[in-house]
C-alpha cells in the first residue's frame, strides 16, 4: 500500500509539472482580426525554451518572410526560430529574446502562464519600455 501512495504521489506531481509547463504548441491570433494567424511549437533545450512556426493559417500563401534581412533574409516561415533562450523567472515565467519576422525585429520576451495552463501570454518589449502582449492557446 505504501509503494501505490508514493507511485501515485510522484504520478500526480509529474502531471502538475508539465500544467504549468510552456512547452508545446500554441496558436497565435491576428492582433486585429481575432483569426488564427499560426502554430507555434514551443521546445526545451538544456534548461531553456526556444520556439519556431510549424504552420501558418492566415491564408496569404506567403511562406517566406520578404521583411526578414540577414540569416532570416528570405527564409520560410515553417521552421523559423522566433523564441530563443527562455529562460525560467519563477514557476510559471520565462525571460528571453521574441523575433517578430512582419517587422524584423528582436525584442526582450516575457511570457507567463496564469491560472490556465492552456493561456499562454507573450510579451514583446522595446528597448522604449514600450510593448505589446498577446494571448496564446495552447492547440488540441
Amino acid at each position: 500500500m505504501r509503494l501505490f501512495t508514493t507511485f501515485f504521489f510522484i504520478l500526480l506531481s509529474c502531471f502538475s509539472v508539465n500544467a504549468q509547463s510552456a512547452v508545446g504548441t500554441w496558436i497565435t491570433v491576428d492582433d486585429h482580426s481575432g483569426e488564427d494567424l499560426s502554430h507555434i511549437e514551443i521546445y526545451e533545450k538544456g534548461s531553456k525554451l526556444y520556439a519556431k512556426i510549424t504552420a501558418t493559417l492566415d491564408g496569404s500563401g506567403d511562406t517566406h518572410c520578404e521583411a526578414c534581412t540577414g540569416d532570416r533574409a528570405n527564409a520560410p516561415y515553417i521552421g523559423m526560430e522566433i523564441i530563443s533562450g527562455a529562460e525560467p523567472d519563477g514557476a510559471k515565467e520565462w525571460e528571453g529574446k521574441i523575433y517578430d519576422p512582419e517587422s524584423d525585429t528582436t525584442y526582450k520576451l516575457v511570457m507567463w502562464l496564469e491560472e490556465d495552463p492552456n493561456i499562454l501570454y507573450v510579451r514583446g518589449k522595446h528597448w522604449t519600455g514600450l510593448y505589446r502582449t498577446q494571448t496564446w492557446r495552447r492547440k488540441g
